[in-house]
């Protein structure tokens, strides 16, 4: 190698390094828990979203997620965040037609309104939700 293809090497090994930090991007990650015992939420995906910027992250059966745009765990950049879990619900059955029958696991109201702030040093945070608690007739 010359010793300009080095430094070019170097170079561009240096930009992707320090250009690749998300313009202003926050690597977040979480946790999802009860709010009665602080156990983990087992399942779902977590949403954060602005008007202009949509992130997400599975839930793991720990409660733990990592969020991302593009990937788990992309970052995304500083601002406040409505929250939203789908996909939190366990197969509890079959219909007539032997299509699964899905309770959910968590109170939608809970996380009406829920919203997170997020900062240049937010790096991970709590979500609590409160359980689904069927009806009774």
């Amino acid at each position: 190698m010359t010793k300009n293809s080095i430094i070019f090497s170097l170079s561009l090994a240096l930009l992707l390094v320090v250009g690749c930090g998300g313009g202003g991007k926050v690597g977040m990650s979480g946790k999802v828990v009860y709010s009665d015992d602080k156990s983990p939420l087992p399942m779902g995906t977590v949403y954060l979203e602005t008007d202009s910027f949509l992130a997400r992250g599975t839930i793991r059966s720990d409660g733990t997620f990592d969020v991302g745009s593009l990937g788990e765990k992309d970052g995304l950049p500083p601002g406040t965040y409505r929250v939203s879990i789908r996909d939190a619900s366990k197969p509890i059955g079959q219909d007539a037609n032997g299509d699964p029958i899905y309770e959910p696991l968590i109170d939608p109201n809970s996380i009406t309104g829920l919203t997170v702030e997020i900062t240049s040093t937010t790096r991970d945070f709590v979500i609590e939700v409160d359980r689904y608690a069927p009806t009774r007739r």
